[in-house]
């Protein structure tokens, strides 16, 4: 596996984790809203690098 590739699915991964998470606090309406901003843009910004990553990098078969 792509070192490139491994890297973007770790970083979907964690924007996955991020935006769940200030999902979760804007439901159960956490009174800080400022920090769960913070963890859903940084979610957005992971996830759609991640992918873009995964999505960039090609395989490439070596003989």
């Amino acid at each position: 596996m792509n070192l490139k590739r491994l890297f973007g699915t770790i970083l979907t991964i964690l924007g996955i984790v991020g935006l769940i998470y200030a999902a979760i606090g804007f439901v159960n309406g956490s009174s800080a809203a400022k920090p769960l901003i913070v963890y859903g843009i940084l979610g957005v910004i992971f996830f759609f690098t991640g992918i873009g990553l995964v999505r960039s990098t090609q395989d490439v078969a070596k003989a």
